[in-house]
């Protein structure tokens, strides 16, 4: 009882503390290049706007497209790292069926030898209990 209860006390500290994890919010991601959304420091400002000025396009400025494009080559070392380990993973799983292959094949054989040890020492067996009978039957034969 003791046992089930620390198990149960051990997963319900597991589950708060994945689940304080879960519910707090990150404040950088990956494709955020922008610095107004990260988290400032609690001060205050006084600003004033006197007129509402028109928005612009919404063009990327050159900073961004370098950082876009290093961010899609790494994407792309990412993603052919990712092709290698696949095929690494293939021959591997190529390598442990061969092996797996084998192994039962050499099991199977131990099994079949194994019969074969047992039915011949069986045999023996036989023969000696043949050969006690034997003697002890001729040594009545003599005694009479």
């Amino acid at each position: 009882m003791k046992k089930i209860s620390k198990i149960f006390a051990g997963t319900l500290c597991a589950m708060v503390i994945s689940i304080g994890a879960a519910m707090a919010e990150p404040t950088f991601t990956p494709l955020n290049f922008d610095d107004s959304s990260a988290v400032k420091p609690a001060t205050t400002k006084t600003t004033t706007t006197t007129s509402a000025a028109p928005k612009g396009t919404d063009l990327l400025s050159p900073s961004q497209v370098v950082a876009g494009q290093k961010m899609q080559n790494s994407i792309l070392d990412i993603d052919n790292a990712q092709v290698e380990l696949r095929n690494k993973l293939l021959i591997y799983n190529n390598k442990y069926s061969e092996v797996d292959t084998r192994y039962k094949q050499t099991k199977e054989e131990r099994k079949a030898a194994k019969k074969q040890v047992k039915y011949v020492e069986k045999k023996i067996k036989n023969l000696d209990n043949a050969k006690k009978k034997i003697r002890k039957n001729f040594q009545r034969n003599m005694n009479i």
